[in-house]
């Protein structure tokens, strides 16, 4: 590679670890409420319900955060999109540690939410946007890594924390509990974005949309060389033959309401929820209690998981440029399927004792291994290729906006999951639940056959819809 490409690419990945922090900002705000949940039973004396929605409200938050990102970030741009949303990340990991009762920790967690929702649709967009198509696969991907780091420190630190204290509602330091420091800690990071995003450039796709051509040709040239010219020039003519700035009602269609690109964009964010993939990430501690561990050995379960889906998604960064997007979602679903069945019929079958599932003889490990082998497969699939293809599956005059709906739809499905669970829990039992994730899982193999178009080695301006 010649020494100006180089320092080109070079620039490249600087910017997409700089934005890729939001994911992992993302992934640790998403795991940390994991190691919470009972300190906050005991502080705000929630019931099931209560404790339910404490879990779930950011979510909300997530969805609001991701629907009004993609249309802000196509009237402000992305940049400064994310740069509020960094803002946001740090007043809510410390506003959740110093909250008194349920309505003040709701408040600061739909506040993170917001930030999460903005980060996990701008940052695999905008590294979309300023990545070469040879390499936007694996780019974007790193977005996944980042999630997943994020959620494995959160895991680790909640597991760090409260083995120090001897456990998550014991007193830590300065007189308050170990829950309250795992929200905390997350303050660090969040500075570090905030002042990382000072450095990185406004996404040149933006600024041609916006009608600042030569803002952007001096974008594309730090990224491009001598070929920003004609990448400009490829940019402004894939937009509208009027060239109106992107706006909300481009995705409508008069006779499906959407864009036959923005239903394929919200089957994918919706199934990428249905599978389940949340419950083992927000209520990892919760599950395998239930299923007879400590807490303690709880918490170290969590931990592995962490470390297994950080070594999935490398193989997925490694595998994405090279056999493309569908055949690792057809892996994913076919692999998801049959380890949640197994799940499935362990905790179907479990004995109850004392109102407690007991898994005896081998189920145990059984069941550890299944969990474990369908979470790498989501982070060998559909955790990074489903942020993948929404960063790059939209036309131009339509990212934005396609990024909006179907990230609602990914967080409401979220939310949706997420507060059903423990009312599963209690209604049809884990074995119960994990049946239902199975079958979602079944259905997400049609819908790749059906509906999904491969996307490697396109550029963004061959994209149709």
């Amino acid at each position: 590679m010649p020494e100006k490409a180089s320092t080109n690419f070079a620039f490249t990945i600087l910017i997409t670890l700089v934005a890729t922090i939001g994911g992992f900002l993302f992934g640790y705000d998403s795991g940390v409420i994991n190691g919470t949940v009972d300190g906050l039973q005991k502080a705000f004396h929630s019931d099931s319900v209560g404790t339910g929605f404490n879990v779930a409200c950011m979510l909300l938050g997530c969805a609001v955060g991701a629907f009004m990102a993609g249309w802000l970030a196509d009237k402000f741009g992305r940049k400064t999109i994310l740069i509020i949303a960094s803002v946001c990340f740090t007043v809510s990991a410390f506003g959740a540690g110093v909250a008194q009762d349920s309505l003040q920790f709701i408040l600061v967690r739909v506040l993170g939410g917001l930030a999460v929702g903005a980060a996990s649709v701008l940052a695999p967009a905008y590294i979309s946007e300023v990545a070469p198509a040879k390499y936007r696969g694996t780019l974007s991907s790193v977005q996944q890594i980042a999630i997943i780091t994020g959620l494995f420190a959160s895991f680790l630190s909640n597991y760090i924390l409260a083995r120090v204290a001897g456990g998550s509602t014991v007193v830590l330091a300065l007189g308050l509990e170990a829950w309250r420091w795992m929200f905390w800690v997350m303050t660090i990071p969040s500075i570090v974005f905030f002042f990382s995003l000072l450095f990185i450039p406004e996404s040149p796709r933006f600024l041609v949309a916006s009608g600042k051509k030569d803002r952007a040709l001096a974008v594309l040239t730090r990224l491009m060389g001598s070929d920003a010219q004609a990448k400009l020039d490829e940019i402004d003519a894939s937009l509208v033959s009027d060239h109106h700035r992107p706006r909300l009602t481009d995705i409508l269609d008069n006779k499906r309401l959407f864009r036959p690109i923005v239903w394929v964009g919200i089957g994918l964010a919706s199934f990428q929820q249905l599978v389940g993939i949340n419950i083992v990430f927000y209520y990892g501690a919760v599950l395998w209690r239930s299923a007879g561990f400590k807490e303690s050995d709880a918490l170290l379960i969590n931990v592995i998981s962490g470390g297994v889906s950080i070594v999935a998604c490398f193989f997925a960064t490694a595998l994405i440029d090279r056999v493309g997007r569908k055949p690792l979602l057809l892996i994913g679903s076919i692999g998801m399927a049959v380890t949640l069945g197994i799940l499935a019929v362990v905790f179907g079958t479990a004995n109850t004792v004392n109102g407690a599932l007991e898994l005896s003889g081998t189920t145990g490990p059984i069941a550890l291994v299944a969990a474990n082998l369908y979470v790498m497969l989501f982070n060998f699939s559909w955790g990074p290729v489903m942020w993948v293809m929404l960063g790059e599956m939209f036309p131009n005059q339509i990212r934005g906006s396609g990024l909006a709906i179907s990230g609602l739809s990914q967080w409401l499905s979220n939310f949706g999951i997420t507060m059903t669970f423990p009312l599963l829990l209690a209604g049809i039992g884990l074995g119960g639940a994990y049946g239902l994730y199975t079958l979602c899982a079944l259905i997400s193999i049609v819908f790749i056959l059906k509906f999904i178009r491969e996307t490697k080695g396109k550029e963004l301006e061959e994209m149709k819809g």
